[in-house]
């Protein structure tokens, strides 16, 4: 059975007619065009298919598409800016914690969200707020690096506004 829903994503508003069963998931990359989440595991335990939902990290291949309606949803894309790449972007790329990338859209919007509610986490912090995402190229040190990277830049950037 088919339904018409109205979606914010990343700040916009999408009319989409969607199937009782779809994912959010499917429907961002399907027919969103938003493909950075990736669908890994389908079980919600990898991380690959990570996005904002009203504020937290969530596995966006758990959520049927019919729940997120009057949500806030927030992806990879929500957070690149036009012209360059957003700074936590940047450290992964500068510390070698992307590799086949497959995890890398996630591993980042738990960044986003970890970094924006503590701007000066802890590795232990970090290994917590990681927990969720699955890497099985990096070993994880570089990707604890690139996030430490990540909230220095960020701390500079905002120094730099005030």
């Amino acid at each position: 059975m088919s339904k018409d829903i109205t979606l914010n994503v990343n700040g916009i508003d999408h009319h989409v007619n969607i199937q009782g069963n779809e994912t959010l998931l499917k429907v961002l990359r399907d027919k969103l065009g938003l493909t950075a989440a990736k669908e890994g595991c389908g079980a919600g335990e990898c991380g690959a298919c990570a996005v904002i939902y009203n504020g937290s990290p969530a596995s966006s291949c758990l959520i049927l598409a019919v729940e997120a309606e009057g949500v806030e949803i927030l992806t990879l894309e929500g957070i690149t800016p036009k012209d360059h790449l957003h700074p936590i972007q940047q450290a992964f790329i500068d510390k070698g914690a992307v590799q086949c990338g497959f995890c890398t859209p996630g591993m980042i919007i738990t960044t986003y969200s970890l970094l924006k509610s503590n701007p000066d986490p802890s590795e232990d912090e970090i290994k917590k707020a990681i927990s969720g995402n699955l890497c099985r190229c990096t070993g994880y040190v570089q990707i604890i690096e690139a996030i430490r990277e990540a909230a220095r830049r960020l701390k500079r950037v905002k120094g730099r506004r005030k």
